[in-house]
């Protein structure tokens, strides 16, 4: 029989003064002793900034207070988050990163077209920044937008290293604002990311407190009938796998922060009435998926990964680790407007405001329903049909060899994912995702884009999919791809092993692109959960299911059962990282060199 694991109850009342709580020196209204503040990161209404063509960073670690205790983070010039970096399309940056920890550590230049020996990979593309020792990072700035960098080094990125990037246009924007606030969101966690991987290896729902439960059970067999109820159970007891596993890592043990603000905090950005507003939305967080809206206000989608892409407007949008996007609001009322941003499995939710003057406040939102994963979710295409076809999932992989599956009352939630995805090419399994590593395999993934994903789908408000995307202009490289290359993004979720067909960076060979050429690269999402996966170096032109071009980015999003395409131009010699951007993922073997030669 295997063994359970039972996690301590958490401290319910601990949890509600985490989140509502602001950083740092908020806590001297507490009565906590001056001097205990005094080498802690205070707390401010903006991370700062700094502007021109030659930097200095100072990386150490720094006593914060987030949550009601002293905890150690790595930071950069004494702040978490770092500094915004704002930067000039068409110059030449020099950064000099100075190492005062007793450990090595890293900046890698998220989404930064560079080359690669200033990408700031440990063991890829630089052997990483000795404690006492300075790194000096020196290149052309060839883009514009918002973009940001964070530590490539164990977890220091949880740990606090990141920062945004805003780079200005050489000549004119094309996005015309009155004002603009970035809008950095992250994860922060008293607990050691070390202890974090640890108990996830050894048991990977630990962090779960919304498992279901006998009053579910009870629920459905109303609803639907006992039979199917069971059978429901049944069916997952066998696969091994948890209808509500859609994050890691849980606002349990989360505090979810808007520049580095707890909820109760309440960042504020300040408006005046009739002003073009641009949000800069950053997702900095390690391990957090987010849905953002601003209730009262539309939000119109501007720009995605720092590219510009034509303008949709839209009520809410979710943004994966190491995504950013740009809107713009117009707020035509002299009121405050709450900015919300609620993590992908409900259990906590970041939180600021916008308003016409500091102290000002909106209503906060209640946090959604915590969503179930859907048949689409397990099966793709497949389960798009009348009859909920189970041919498109394999069975042996999830360690059984038949399913009862009418009724199935829990899984409906997200039954409306949409019924216009047209099957994909029957897949190819690589032989290497036979074995111990794997547990599910797909056959039959859907190809749409115009799903928003679990817990947003039919929700009553307009969510802005990659569907809605379109860079304008087209590709930068209009060749048609001269190969493809597929992987499998798969894993072991029992084990928490993640890998790409079934081996992880460890166990593979790098990745080769020959250089100049243009390859397609296919992905297959193997597993049950959501993935945002970044290609370093080059840009990612994502496809839609016809094999056209949509939007330019540097980090995408595959969904649980989905096939993407997107073509990549090897226009970057060198070696570059290829990974899954949830951190204890990537940590876990879901991590690919890419050789450009």
């Amino acid at each position: 029989m295997t063994s359970i694991f039972i996690p301590p109850r958490p401290d319910l009342a601990r949890r509600r003064f985490v989140q509502g709580l602001a950083l740092g020196a908020a806590g001297a209204g507490l009565g906590w002793p001056r001097a205990s503040l005094r080498a802690e990161t205070p707390a401010s209404a903006q991370p700062g900034i700094l502007t021109g063509t030659d930097f200095a960073l100072d990386i150490a670690e720094t006593q914060v207070n987030f949550t009601g205790r002293t905890r150690p983070a790595t930071t950069v010039n004494g702040g978490v988050p770092a500094p915004i970096l704002r930067w000039r399309e068409g110059t030449t940056v020099t950064l000099r990163v100075t190492n005062r920890m007793r450990t090595s550590t890293s900046i890698h230049w998220h989404g930064i077209i560079l080359p690669a020996d200033m990408d700031g990979v440990p063991g890829i593309s630089f052997a990483g920044i000795d404690a006492g020792t300075t790194f000096t990072y020196r290149f052309p700035v060839r883009q514009s937008g918002t973009y940001w960098y964070h530590a490539h080094t164990r977890f220091q990125e949880q740990t606090g290293l990141y920062g945004a990037i805003v780079i200005d246009p050489a000549g004119n924007d094309r996005v015309h604002s009155d004002r603009e606030h970035v809008v950095l969101l992250s994860d922060w966690t008293d607990d050691d990311p070390e202890r974090i991987y640890a108990r996830l290896k050894k048991q990977s729902n630990y962090y779960n407190f919304a498992q279901p439960t006998v009053g579910d059970f009870l629920r459905d067999a109303r609803r639907s009938g006992l039979g199917n109820a069971l059978a429901e159970r049944k069916m997952w007891n066998e696969m091994r796998m948890n209808p509500t596993d859609l994050a890691d890592v849980s606002g349990h043990t989360y505090t979810y922060l808007m520049n580095g603000t707890a909820p109760a905090g309440n960042w504020t950005g300040l408006f005046r009435r009739g002003e073009r507003v641009r949000l800069r939305f950053v997702n900095g967080s390690s391990s957090t998926i987010f849905d953002v809206r601003i209730p009262g206000l539309k939000m119109t989608v501007v720009a995605a990964d720092g590219q510009y892409v034509e303008p949709v407007t839209i009520d809410e949008f979710r943004i994966a680790a190491a995504e950013t996007y740009d809107v713009i609001v117009e707020p035509q009322d002299d009121r405050a407007y709450t900015l919300f941003a609620q993590s992908i499995d409900r259990s906590g939710f970041a939180r600021g405001t916008l308003a016409p003057q500091a102290g000002m406040q909106a209503e906060v939102p209640a946090l959604d329903p915590r969503p179930w994963l859907s048949m689409g979710d397990m099966m793709g295409a497949m389960s798009m049909g009348g009859g909920h076809d189970m041919g498109g999932m394999d069975h042996a992989a999830m360690g059984h060899a038949s399913m009862q599956h009418d009724g199935m009352a829990g899984m409906q939630h997200d039954m409306s994912a949409a019924k216009s995805a047209a099957p994909a090419p029957r897949v190819h399994h690589a032989r290497t995702e036979y074995g111990p590593t794997v547990d599910m395999r797909v056959d039959t993934p859907r190809t749409n884009l115009d799903d928003p994903g679990i817990g947003l789908r039919g929700n009553g408000r307009r969510v802005l999919t990659y569907a809605d995307l379109h860079t304008p202009g087209g590709a930068i490289d209009a060749r048609a791809p001269g190969r493809e290359i597929e992987l499998h993004l798969t894993g072991n979720m029992e084990r928490f092993i993640w890998s790409f067909d079934g081996l992880k960076f460890s166990d593979a060979a790098p990745v080769h692109f020959r250089y100049g050429e243009r390859v397609r690269i296919v992905l297959v999402n193997d597993t049950m959960m959501t993935h945002p996966i970044h290609l370093h170096g080059m840009w990612s032109d994502l496809e839609n299911p016809d094999g056209e071009f949509q939007v330019r980015k540097h980090t995408i999003i595959v969904q649980p059962a989905q096939r993407i395409t997107y073509s990549v131009t090897a226009d970057a010699l060198g070696r570059w990282a290829y990974h899954c951007h949830l951190l204890y993922h990537m940590e876990a073997g879901m991590f690919r060199e890419v050789v450009v030669s």
